[in-house]
């Protein structure tokens, strides 16, 4: 049943087994890519990736794009992708097309049997050195790159207005496509937070055109959120920024996560400096919003590149939200996040 453009629970004239294949149908079951696999997902679920930065929030965000764009299978060729769209809302305006490209070629380099030894001289001598085997396939990037949708705000009056013709856009492009839009990647989530605080938000064609306090914003982003979900099954991972510091705000909690632990099974100690607290300084009804939540955290640790001339630093990932009692190393190449042991 659809009422006012919103699909119901259960439609006319449907039984209880047909209802949960059509909605587990709609709302698969997902696993994103390292090092963001360990709990699984569907379509609803809202996941919030924090961290300071450089932490990685960005990288992980685009290594999710270039997972769900990338097809399963094509020409016999197995690249373990999802074959549906993708939109990319940027509100940290630092976005690099160049980086997607750069990480979907290597996973397209990679799945058609590339060495990384040839991927990395390719690298440093420019990128003009012809291997032995293709390293991309052009028609195949671009199809890809067809499959990435990307809208930029500059500030949260035109946050709000995306997301009211948002709907439009979607059935759009899923008509277009004969496929649906499977992730909402919103990168950054709190970018306008400390400006909308200091000001005074007028905004235009939303709830009679009143003048809005920052917890009004919010309310109406979530709810336009919420009304998308609703008529578009899709996964959100929204990346923001961490706050840290030692406050007596009611807002802020005590972060005690195993950053700040002794963690003996990966042979490493965490300094006394990393016990922090972390400040939760976004709106309630956000943080309700959430299903899952993930920190990141840079490390003192570092590895050795592959090609030997300088060292890469070590991120870490820790799951609050569902609570996992496991740290997940990892750092950052060509291919995107790669773990580390």
């Amino acid at each position: 049943m659809v009422e006012n453009g919103v699909k119901g629970w259960i439609s006319v004239n449907e039984g209880a087994r047909e209802m949960l294949e059509r909605v587990l149908g709609e709302r698969p079951v997902m696993m994103l890519p390292p090092p963001l696999h360990r709990v699984p997902v569907r379509a609803g679920n809202v996941i919030e990736i924090s961290g300071t930065s450089p932490s990685a929030k960005t990288l992980l965000l685009i290594q999710a794009a270039v997972n769900c764009v990338l097809p399963t299978e094509w020409e016999g060729v197995h690249y373990g992708g999802l074959g549906q769209l993708v939109l990319y809302i940027d509100l940290d305006c630092h976005f690099d097309v160049a980086r997607l490209q750069q990480v979907l070629r290597y996973r397209i380099f990679k799945a058609r049997g590339g060495r990384v030894v040839d991927w990395e001289q390719n690298n440093a001598k420019g990128g003009n050195v012809e291997l032995p085997l293709i390293v991309c396939d052009d028609e195949l990037l671009s199809l890809c790159m067809r499959r990435f949708f990307y809208v930029r705000c500059y500030q949260t009056s035109e946050f709000l207005a995306t997301l009211k013709t948002l709907h439009c856009r979607v059935q759009r492009e899923v008509e277009a496509h004969g496929a649906r839009i499977q992730l909402l990647l919103i990168d950054n989530i709190g970018a306008f937070h400390w400006v909308d605080r200091a000001t005074t938000i007028s905004v235009l064609e939303v709830q009679n055109r009143k003048s809005f306090s920052l917890q009004g914003v919010w309310e109406a982003l979530v709810h336009d959120l919420r009304k998308l979900l609703s008529v578009h099954p899709m996964l959100i991972v929204a990346s923001k920024a961490s706050v840290f510091g030692n406050t007596t705000n009611e807002a802020e909690r005590p972060f005690q996560g195993r950053f700040s632990m002794d963690i003996a099974d990966q042979r490493s100690r965490m300094k006394e400096s990393h016990k922090h607290k972390f400040r939760e300084y976004m709106p309630a009804i956000w943080q309700a919003f959430v299903t899952h939540r993930v920190i990141l955290q840079n490390s003192d640790e570092s590895v050795a590149a592959s090609n030997g001339q300088h060292k890469q630093p070590i991120h870490l990932l820790e799951w609050l939200l569902p609570a996992l009692n496991t740290v997940d190393k990892f750092i950052v190449g060509d291919a995107g996040a790669v773990l580390v042991p």
